[in-house]
């Protein structure tokens, strides 16, 4: 592969109709890397995706994929796409649709290592039909990896997976990773980007919005949570009063708080009179960064159009 970035959008608009889908998307990704793409529904992630596929065509600016236009001859080989929608042919086992899929390559991953890595060696003689909805997409996990890729493509892959069918499936994905694969996700399971993504891109409204490490972005967020115990616990209006606690609640045996400045309240908690016990305090989660980044540019988005 070349020096260019493993992925580069640059200036992208897609419409449809009066609906811009991407609104002037500027991204490049690295190449060896895992790169999350988050965002609500209908923000562009699947867009995105089909853009650097060849699946649509943007409606201005420029996409590239290793240098070279999507769509090119040289070019398919080295991507694997895992999609939403894959579906297998039903009237095939699935050993029968790994071959077949495998003789659209000059240099196929091994069938064992296919079957291996998508956990369906037992299934290898069951019809793709027969196959449960969790099965059916780590079939479609080992057809992206059917050309050994050098990029793969993974849009909302554990839909459908039991918990510790997701777990193997990660566990994979991170290896791939590690042998310098450049990997591209959508998933809606913030906990699952937090532990995989070595860069966590997030797109509102088709722009976007936040671009950096899971801690990062996490970091950004100055909000953080503080929990303790209290031999004399006081009312939610009294913590609610001390200063900077932007959000207060009691449930059962602890106090839960919110704020900005964990050091100063951490004194005025410790200097009062209500005997607390058991401080914890913890950073924002992934998953409060992306309600808060999403919820404030879909918040600008309603007043420009006001």
């Amino acid at each position: 592969m070349t020096g260019a970035p493993a992925v580069q959008f640059r200036n992208i608009v897609k419409a449809y109709g009066a609906k811009r889908a991407l609104d002037g998307l500027d991204l490049a990704l690295e190449k060896g890397k895992v790169t999350a793409l988050l965002g609500p529904n209908g923000a562009g992630k699947t867009t995105a995706v089909s853009l650097m596929l060849h699946l649509t065509k943007p409606t201005s600016g420029e996409v590239t994929v290793d240098g070279l236009a999507p769509g090119r001859k040289e070019l398919k080989e080295r991507i694997g796409a895992m999609l939403q929608d894959t579906a297998a042919p039903d009237g095939l086992t699935v050993r029968e649709t790994l071959q077949l899929f495998r003789s659209y390559y000059r240099n196929p991953l091994a069938l064992d290592r296919l079957l291996q890595i998508a956990g369906l060696d037992k299934e290898k003689n069951r019809r793709a039909a027969s196959l449960s909805g969790g099965q059916k997409r780590r079939l479609a996990f080992a057809v992206a990896l059917a050309g050994d890729p050098d990029m793969i493509v993974l849009d909302e892959p554990t839909v459908g997976m039991d918990v510790e069918s997701r777990s193997r499936f990660w566990e994979v994905v991170r290896a791939l990773a590690s042998s310098g694969r450049t990997i591209l996700l959508t998933t809606h399971y913030l906990e699952e980007a937090d532990a995989v993504a070595d860069r966590i891109v997030v797109i509102a409204q088709g722009r976007l919005v936040a671009d950096g490490t899971p801690d990062e972005l996490k970091a950004s967020m100055p909000m953080r949570s503080l929990s303790f115990k209290a031999r004399r616990m006081p009312a939610e209006q009294e913590l609610l009063a001390l200063p900077g606690v932007q959000e207060a609640r009691v449930s059962g045996a602890f106090a839960h708080l919110k704020t900005k400045d964990t050091d100063a309240l951490l004194g005025l908690l410790l200097g009062s009179d209500w005997g607390v016990s058991d401080l914890q305090i913890q950073s924002a989660s992934l998953e409060s960064v992306f309600r808060q980044l999403t919820e404030t540019n879909n918040g600008k988005e309603k007043e420009s159009d006001q």
